[in-house]
């Protein structure tokens, strides 16, 4: 089945007041998104992948080794990621759920703690990548990791909870040269805790 663009969950100019403007949410989501939408079907196109689901395809197509990924798992792995990002956020006020809470108190011992790692580890992504916190189900933990580039928690076995994009075209036009400020703010106003929960 063909990649598709899809809508935001919410219009966009609903997080403008949240520190992300319209101008980014239109950039990012009508040219960016729409870019690995267009380019990924193209490189799936007459291969084994075709009909595959998104997931299988990212997890499939992925080399832990590679210097440089191949088309299809970048435009794959980058159309899911943005997918993601964009079910993680919502104009609404949200706060952490109880349970949500206690899971990260527990791995990090305090949602002050989790914030500040979550903070470092995006700011630390040297160049394009994203930040995530994710599930080790193995383990029964809550864990900060940071991917470069497309790659994300589905290539290495760990349950994304919530990803935040720190390529620069989703904050350049709003924080500029700002990342550790794009990143608080993301986590301090734009996440929707629900959602985030919900995965857990």
């Amino acid at each position: 089945m063909p990649f598709q663009l899809p809508d935001l969950p919410y219009a966009y100019d609903a997080l403008a007041a949240l520190g992300m403007s319209e101008e980014t949410l239109k950039i990012h989501h009508d040219l960016h998104h729409k870019a690995y939408v267009d380019n990924g079907n193209k490189a799936v196109a007459g291969t084994k992948w075709e009909a595959a689901s998104l997931e299988d395809i990212v997890r499939g197509t992925y080399e832990a080794q590679a210097i440089a990924q191949s088309a299809i798992f970048n435009n794959a792995s980058q159309h899911w990621n943005h997918n993601f990002f964009w079910e993680s956020m919502g104009p609404e006020e949200s706060i952490i759920p109880d349970e949500l809470g206690k899971a990260i108190t527990k791995s990090f011992g305090s949602v002050e703690k989790f914030r500040d790692e979550f903070v470092a580890s995006g700011v630390a992504q040297f160049g394009s990548g994203w930040v995530w916190l994710v599930r080790d189900d193995e383990r029964d933990d809550l864990l900060v990791v940071k991917s470069p580039n497309g790659v994300n928690p589905l290539c290495v076995g760990y349950r994304p909870l919530l990803g935040c994009d720190v390529w620069e075209h989703s904050y350049y036009i709003d924080f500029r040269n700002r990342r550790p400020a794009y990143l608080e703010n993301f986590l301090d106003k734009l996440v929707n805790w629900q959602a985030v929960a919900a995965k857990l």
